[in-house]
Formats: structure tokens, sequence, C-alpha cells
């Protein structure tokens, strides 16, 4: 059976976060052995009350054809935002009726927010102790609100396992292509991104959306020596490289790529590489020094130092599992 997705619809949501994970989850496609495709997720949406009209805050209210009782159903429980929060927005506390929807939630099933749905999931302890983000906008408050969450206001979202959370509107669209990523491989969600004109995988995090002064005019972007790195992850690259890719000095280059992309140019880079090495696994059969050698990290135990950091398994697993789930 398709995973389910359950969507739960809060009144004052936003309609453009709502339609994120049908858009995403609704259009993943797999390939049976007989080559037939079928649907990879099954989308449904629910409210926390007996359907009937959700508010949204636009000018319109939406349908919801499905009670709380869907919850009851969820592989995983998607919570988008809403600006009607209440009490879980000013002092991290349920409603009843709120409460007693996420109870029907069954245990071990995979809790996901989108931008300031993550109060939801804070109020009701999914995140105690545990790493979390939100829009960038909210961090202060909802760090000062639940204290007992480890937020991080740069990222565009958290992986902690079975509950992830994304920063502000189109960070849901990254997260639910990180789950696709996580669940059937690259390829599919790198399909899924086409189909969206979508970039599959966007670079640092939200730190490059935070209101800044403006910068001088002569200010100078660090795209050309991204393109140049990523048409040579396989070579050695040097800071000063790079550097030298936007006539700037080392400190200089530095510091306006992390203004740009959110992170140093060695986390970058890193990261790169560790996509590249993903692909390769996933649709080639090449052996793993030389998808080490291909990717950028010149040794079979260098990437698999790197894999485990960034998926948490080596690169044999991580092909086994892809590679037999791309006929999924």
């Amino acid at each position: 059976m398709p995973h389910r997705v359950v969507v739960l619809a809060l009144d004052g949501l936003l309609p453009f976060e709502l339609g994120i994970p049908q858009r995403i989850f609704g259009r993943s496609i797999g390939t049976e052995a007989d080559g037939t495709a079928r649907k990879l997720y099954d989308v449904v949406t629910c409210s926390i009350r007996p359907p009937g009209p959700v508010r949204t805050d636009a000018d319109f209210a939406v349908l919801v054809e499905h009670g709380p009782e869907a919850l009851a159903t969820a592989d995983t429980v998607v919570v988008p935002a809403s600006y009607e929060l209440g009490p879980v927005f000013e002092e991290g506390r349920l409603t009843d009726e709120l409460a007693a929807a996420l109870t029907l939630v069954r245990p071990g099933t995979r809790m996901v927010s989108i931008c300031t749905g993550s109060y939801v999931l804070a109020a009701a302890g999914y995140l105690d102790g545990r790493p979390a983000t939100t829009h960038w906008s909210s961090a202060d408050h909802f760090q000062r609100v639940f204290p007992q969450v480890r937020v991080d206001p740069d990222v565009l979202f958290i992986d902690d396992g079975d509950v992830l959370t994304s920063a502000g509107v189109a960070a849901g669209i990254d997260l639910c292509l990180h789950l696709v990523r996580r669940d059937h491989g690259a390829a599919v969600a790198n399909e899924i991104a086409r189909r969206t004109v979508v970039p599959p995988h966007r670079d640092g995090g939200q730190a490059q959306y935070i209101h800044r002064p403006l910068p001088e005019p002569q200010f100078a972007t660090t795209t050309a020596a991204r393109a140049w790195a990523l048409a040579r992850l396989e070579r050695p690259i040097l800071l000063r490289d790079m550097a030298e890719q936007e006539a700037m000095s080392v400190r200089t280059f530095t510091r306006r790529f992390r203004e740009e992309v959110g992170i140093s140019p060695g986390q970058w880079l890193t990261q790169q590489r560790v996509e590249r090495a993903r692909q390769l696994l996933e649709s080639t059969d090449l052996s793993i020094d030389q998808v080490a050698r291909d990717a950028g990290f010149g040794t079979a135990t260098s990437l698999r130092q790197h894999l485990q950091a960034a998926l948490g398994v080596p690169p044999t697993a991580y092909r086994r599992t892809f590679r037999s789930s791309a006929d999924v």
C-alpha cells in the first residue's frame, strides 16, 4: 500500500502551504517490476472537526472532507502553518479540540511541520529536547515559548528521524522533496522537482533570506565560483582557488559566500560532494572507490565517513536501499 500522508488543516491556514504535500507527495510515482507505474504516497487532508469548511488567511475557505479520524491512518502527518493558533502560539498550549485530535496519531508516525506548524508539534511535546526550526521571524518567540526545544533559526529544515521541521513557506517544498529523496532516492525526488519546476536541493539555509541592510553597489556574488567548483568536484578544490574565480581575497570571499549561501564554502563543497556520491550510488555500478574519487572524497574511507555523517548509513547500505527502491 502507498505510504499514507495526512495533512492537518487548521483554521487560519495558508493555502500555499496546504497544497505543498499534495503537489510533492501526490505526484510521486514508482515503477513496478512489470513496468507499470504506481503512486508511492496516498495524500489526504483532514480537520480537527467533522468534515466541512476550514478558514484560510485568504478570502476563501477550503472544504475538507475528512475529520480527525484520518490521523489514525497516517504513516506521516504534515502540519502546515496557521495564523489562528491561539493558545498554541501564545502560551505553547494545545486547545482541547486539537489535543484530542492528536491523540489519534499512532505511535511511531512520522511528524512533519511546515513553517510555524512547528508550534503545534512543540505544544504536543514532539519536539522536547530535540532540534527544530521554524520561520526565522518567529524563531526567538518560538524559543521563548518552548525553551525545551533546541531551535536552529538558520536552516531550511531539520530531519531528526521521525520528527522533521521546516522554515517558512517554500522551505516546506525543500522538506517534502527531502522526504521523497529519503524514502525513494534522488532520482524520484529529482523527477518531481523537475515537474514542479523547483530546484531538487537548495544550498544553505534561511539565514540568506533574513533582512539585512542593502549591500554596496559594487557587491559581487559568488555564483561563478560555485559553478566553477561544481564542474570539477572530483578534483581538489582549495578555498583560495574559489576566491580567485571572483578576484576576491579569501577573507572577503568567505564572508560573502556565507552571506549568499548561508553556510561556509567548505560545508557547501561537502554537501555537493555528498549529493554527487548519492547520485552515483543510485544510478551507476561504479565501485565504492570510484564513486569516492568521482565525488571528490578521494578514498572510500572518506566517502564512508561523510555519508555516515550526512545520511546515517554507509555507501554500500545506501546503494542497496535505493538501487532496489528504484523499481518500487
